[in-house]
């Protein structure tokens, strides 16, 4: 019997819209007038935006890889294509537990509405949600996580069994121009909570950094209705919902960011004056220390993922040619994880190197365009096809994988057609990167 055994994560199953939801308004710095329209999508496709402006309508996914540094506002990019402000957005999906949305905008910035997550709340409730058969991921912080800038700074710390955020707002006092701001407040994450705490708290700005701010192209759209101005006496021509509202909006800006890890998270998170630039730091150090988790096998097995025999029913490959060994991780058709243990018994060692073994890029790249095949292959739509690699490119191949290493295999989806898929991939070892591509295919019968 082992003492002190961790009970295994009882996950959720994942959950999509019922009905699609619309909303218009004017974006909070492009002050354009934008229309979204936010749909039900499949299980393991998170949330993604469609640029519906731009040819070929590119789809960025809110993802922490795809998350950008940019002033005052969340930003996510893939490509060419951008999506900013969508915190609110989602902050709402995430704490409703809405974790697949196709979002449909005609531009690049999710609309302002009332400065906070109140009415794209009350939307998503009225078109009500419905379970998929996948189950949600779900991350428990282990160890503290901790990133820091200047006087500002987020631990993530070990939770019970949910989300708790702790915010401490404090801003000195600018000659004159505002009061020092000091506030203090905390919540754990239900829907009820983020409905009546959270949502309503609007967005702000001191009164001394409007001038700044416009001349830096931000704050066209913002009003009286969606944006707090605080000035010497409080804020301007508006009245403060709770005396720490600003502190709560710095909470739901932190939802939002978090909704970019894509897991639902266990843990105990402590911010003081931080903004989105951290918070993006943070999401990036959750992620890479899930990896690590997963790689080091401290992380739970997903439940979405694939052992040898179900690979081989996917897969044409076989000995000495299959290079992945396990699926650790299946997120819909939009992404894969896999692992090879690479051994000094491998055939290809006996010829390529033998006296300094090295694995060849070019099994790296096998491997990336299997884990593909294996990501393709599980839709329906194409069962009894074969994933046939005909193109390569952006190729770098960064490090050497060496006998005794753990290759840890990602695939990411960048366009599915019937009958080609584009994906993005990369091998690591030990967190490092050691290949990347993008890889073409065609998908023909077998």
């Amino acid at each position: 019997m082992v003492a002190n055994a961790e009970p295994k994560v009882q996950t959720r199953l994942q959950r999509t819209l019922k009905a699609a939801v619309e909303y218009r308004g004017v974006g909070l710095h492009s002050g354009k007038e934008i229309r979204i329209t936010v749909r039900p999508a499949e299980a393991g496709t998170g949330v993604s935006f469609v640029r519906t402006d731009i040819e070929e309508h590119p789809v960025v996914r809110a993802h922490g890889p795809n998350m950008k540094a940019r002033q005052r506002r969340t930003c996510i990019q893939d490509g060419k294509a951008e999506v900013y402000t969508c915190e609110h957005l989602l902050a709402a999906l995430y704490s409703l537990g809405v974790d697949n949305a196709l979002v449909e905008i005609d531009g690049e910035e999710v609309p302002g509405l009332d400065g906070a997550s109140l009415e794209f709340v009350k939307a998503l409730q009225a078109a009500g949600t419905v379970e998929t058969k996948a189950p949600r991921a779900h991350y428990s912080v282990k160890h503290p996580i901790y990133v820091r800038e200047g006087a500002a700074s987020i631990v993530a710390l070990p939770g019970s069994g949910k989300l708790t955020i702790e915010y401490h707002l404090d801003y000195a006092a600018k000659n004159g121009q505002a009061p020092a701001q000091k506030q203090l407040v905390a919540f754990e994450l239900t829907p009820d909570n983020f409905e009546r705490e959270i949502a309503p708290a609007r967005t702000f700005v001191m009164e001394h950094e409007v001038e700044a701010l416009r001349a830096a192209g931000l704050g066209k759209g913002a009003n009286p209705q969606n944006t707090l101005v605080m000035g010497p006496n409080g804020p301007q021509a508006n009245t403060l919902r709770w005396d720490d509202e600003l502190a709560r909006h710095k909470i739901l800006d932190l939802i939002g960011d978090l909704a970019n890890a894509g897991v639902d998270l266990d843990a105990h998170i402590i911010a003081t004056r931080s903004g989105h630039g951290l918070n993006m730091a943070l999401v990036q150090r959750i992620l890479e220390e899930r990896e690590r988790e997963q790689e080091l096998g401290e992380a739970p097995p997903a439940d979405t993922g694939l052992d040898i025999r179900q690979i081989l029913k996917l897969l044409p490959h076989r000995y000495p040619f299959l290079l992945i060994d396990r699926v650790i991780e299946l997120d819909g058709f939009q992404r894969a994880v896999a692992i090879k243990n690479v051994t000094i018994n491998e055939p290809f060692f006996q010829g390529h190197w033998p006296e300094q073994p090295i694995m060849p890029g070019v099994l790296q790249l096998e491997a990336m365009a299997q884990l593909a095949g294996v990501l393709l292959l599980r839709k329906l739509e194409n069962t009894g096809k074969l994933a046939v690699l005909w193109s390569i490119d952006k190729v770098k191949l960064r490090g050497a994988v060496q006998p005794g290493d753990q290759l840890r295999i990602e695939v990411e989806t960048i366009r599915a057609k019937p009958q080609v898929g584009h994906v993005r991939a990369r091998c690591k070892v030990g967190g490092k990167l050691v290949a990347e591509a993008e890889l073409k295919f065609t998908l023909v019968d077998a």
